[in-house]
């Protein structure tokens, strides 16, 4: 299979940890908006959901209540047509201790990680390696979230030395930051060159910058992150109808460059 026939994974991130409806009246918070959106993106053309639960003021939580239930509730709108991905992010709410406690209580199918929130330094090594070893034995799918390409090499060097079990992940490179309208000095081509081992990835960007980024990754062979928790906009600058619709013109750009939307069992091989 050459790279131009490769499918490409869609996955929406609806919410996120800290946009409201004030960004937008259909950014979706509760369970039953949850599961309306991931019904009407899975026609759109996603097979994955970065999922992200609110308590009760609309605030992010990692409680494991609400995040049984907006699973449930999500589940049975999509059925098994989209792989579900619960965030373990701290948001500048948890700790690291109490991340890897409420991980690993929940034990979800599938779990993103911010590679830096768990392992920030060789003083967490042993931690780390213990938390991501348990998950890997229990064979919940995880995927590695890295910020630069500086934390490429880190990632590296963390496989190298043992901290992350096997060998080769699924990783998700973030180009620009909540309050940058574009990316930083740095492009997607400068993760991809900075990583050494055959780990697959995926790309998400902030702003308007989205529909380039995801060019590109269709490009290089990667995968495609988009909706309401890194941008908001159209390329023409109007604000999108809803998460379904950045998910549909990311779909006609993959299929643009030759690479068909992946289904939910072609997302679960990327792990």
């Amino acid at each position: 299979m050459t790279m131009n026939s490769l499918p490409m994974l869609i996955a929406v991130a609806p919410n996120g940890a800290r946009r409201t409806k004030k960004d937008h009246p259909k950014l979706p918070i509760t369970p039953v908006e949850l599961a309306r959106t991931a019904s009407a993106c899975v026609k759109a053309g996603a097979a994955m959901m970065h999922l992200h639960v609110r308590d009760s003021a609309g605030r992010h939580t990692l409680d494991l209540g609400r995040y049984l239930s907006a699973v449930r509730e999500v589940e049975a709108a999509v059925g098994d047509t989209m792989l579900l991905q619960v965030t373990s992010e701290a948001a500048g709410i948890y700790e690291a201790d109490r991340q890897i406690d409420l991980m690993e209580r929940l034990a979800p199918h599938c779990l993103s990680c911010g590679l830096r929130e768990f392992v920030k330094d060789r003083q967490w090594f042993v931690r780390a390696e213990r938390f991501f070893f348990r998950l890997y034995r229990a064979g919940i799918l995880i995927q590695y979230i890295l910020y630069s390409p500086e934390d490429v090499s880190w990632y590296e060097q963390l496989c190298r030395l043992g901290v992350l079990p096997g060998e080769s992940h699924f990783l998700l490179f973030v180009l620009g930051r909540y309050t940058d309208k574009i990316c930083e000095q740095y492009g997607l081509t400068d993760y991809v060159k900075s990583l050494e081992r055959k780990s697959r990835w995926m790309a998400c960007a902030f702003g308007r910058n989205e529909y380039s980024v995801m060019k590109q990754a269709a490009d290089l062979g990667g995968h495609a992150r988009v909706g309401f928790e890194n941008n908001l906009l159209l390329p023409n600058g109007s604000l999108a109808a809803d998460n379904a619709e950045l998910v549909r013109i990311t779909a006609e750009t993959v299929r643009q460059a030759g690479r068909p939307p992946g289904n939910k069992k072609f997302a679960e091989t990327l792990f």
